[in-house]
């Protein structure tokens, strides 16, 4: 243990040494000796010169060993005396980063951001999180483990905060299982029973499902990327998931798969979105009806059908639907029987028309007394017609209507929608956005 008194003799022994390096640097210089003799002169080739005076050239020889040695020794005491700098430069630059941590630490006692109390850091935490829809992946970078590596305080403030650590994205092989879940783990622990937003990425470990069984009762929404799957329906009962209220399923191929629509037909009654993202094929009638007790909770869909027919089936299955979207591709025309759907207000509509048919049949068929939104992006001509007399058929609150893709309308058309509804805002967005 040092005493005040050693620790004193060490910083003068430090100063002692600065001090001793100064004086030898201020008065050393390197002379470069004259090394040249009779001899020197390469290639040599006056053999007789060095016969004679052999002796000479020994004497010489002898000479430069002497002056290499000496070298040599100047040598190794500069390189013990240039590492002993270098330790004490370590040191010293160790010594620098505690006293300027140490410096900030009481700085920040007197901060206004150290004083603030913990349910204003709290606000502050959750504004740092990503404003964004996707799923978390675990970070350093990135909050909310970002905010536990500040300080001390900051730390127990974040890992008291359970809606910090309820969205998360999990992706992760059996190579790299057990570092990652165990940083999962800790993850989902401090979401303290909240409920679970997650997300299944595209390389999955086959422990996934064990892994998850405690939290199966706080899942809520659940996203699963199929690509990992290789497009099939993955191995994870979503009867598992007791409160599940949101599935997003992603790039999914084969929905003729028995275990897709066995594990679909279990899904809970709290179901209440479900969504099919970028799946062929597409769904026909006889895809929604072999589901048809899902449908029933549902208040928003996202899927894919084939024909005008599928999309009034699909509204006549969710009497509850309030938000559609919709990826069609009208193979045939079919004579359409009129319906109105009562609950629905967010309609969004993607559409090619160089494989599909025109919207007008379906557009001809609905009425929809509650929409509020329509928002449709297709790659031919604008159903103008067609769209006006789904309005005034519908007496709808329509508040926005967007028109996409490589659509154009003109200024009268616009005119005559909103004569229709004065306070209808519509939008022409030529930017590449897909459903």
């Amino acid at each position: 243990m040092q005493t005040a008194h050693s620790k004193s003799n060490v910083a003068e022994s430090v100063l002692d040494l600065i001090g001793a390096v100064q004086n030898i640097l201020a008065r050393s210089q390197v002379i470069i000796p004259d090394l040249e003799t009779p001899y020197s002169r390469f290639p040599n080739t006056d053999r007789s010169t060095i016969d004679l005076g052999g002796q000479s050239v020994i004497n010489i020889i002898a000479t430069r060993q002497q002056q290499l040695d000496s070298v040599l020794h100047k040598i190794s005491s500069l390189e013990a005396v240039m590492n002993s700098v270098k330790m004490l430069h370590r040191q010293v630059v160790e010594k620098r980063e505690k006293i300027t941590q140490s410096m900030n630490l009481h700085k920040g006692l007197v901060s206004t951001l150290w004083r603030l109390p913990a349910e204003i850091l709290s606000q502050i935490f959750k504004h740092c999180l990503p404003e964004t829809n996707l799923l978390l992946s675990p970070s350093t970078l990135k909050a909310p483990l970002l905010l536990t590596g500040i300080c001390r305080r900051w730390r127990e403030v974040a890992v008291g905060m359970p809606e910090l650590w309820c969205r998360l994205y999990v992706e992760v092989d059996d190579r790299h299982w057990e570092q990652a879940a165990f940083c999962y783990d800790s993850w989902l622990k401090r979401s303290r029973g909240r409920p679970l937003s997650l997300a299944l990425g595209r390389h999955q470990s086959t422990r996934l499902r064990s892994f998850l069984q405690p939290y199966t009762s706080q899942i809520t929404s659940l996203r699963i990327f199929a690509h990992s799957f290789r497009g099939e329906w993955p191995e994870i009962s979503v009867t598992d998931f007791s409160a599940l209220q949101e599935l997003a399923i992603l790039g999914m191929t084969n929905a003729n798969s028995p275990t897709f629509a066995q594990s679909v037909l279990r899904l809970p009654s709290t179901m209440r979105s479900l969504k099919f993202v970028d799946m062929r094929p597409f769904f026909d009638i006889d895809h929604l009806s072999s589901l048809s007790p899902v449908w029933a909770h549902l208040t928003d869909v996202q899927i894919a059908v084939c024909h005008a027919n599928a999309v009034l089936h699909l509204l006549r299955l969710c009497p509850n639907l309030s938000s559609l979207t919709l990826r069609v591709a009208f193979e045939q025309k079919d004579p359409l029987t009129s319906f109105t759907h009562t609950k629905l207000q967010y309609l969004r509509i993607l559409h090619d028309a160089l494989l599909t048919r025109h919207l007008s049949e379906l557009f001809n068929a609905l009425s929809l007394p509650n929409l509020r939104a329509l928002e449709a992006r297709r790659n031919a001509s604008w159903p103008h017609e067609d769209t006006k007399a789904l309005l005034v058929r519908s007496n709808c609150p329509l508040e926005t209507l967007t028109i996409g893709g490589r659509v154009t309308i003109t200024d009268a058309q616009r005119a005559e929608y909103i004569s229709l509804i004065p306070s209808l805002k519509v939008i022409v967005d030529h930017s590449s956005t897909y459903f």
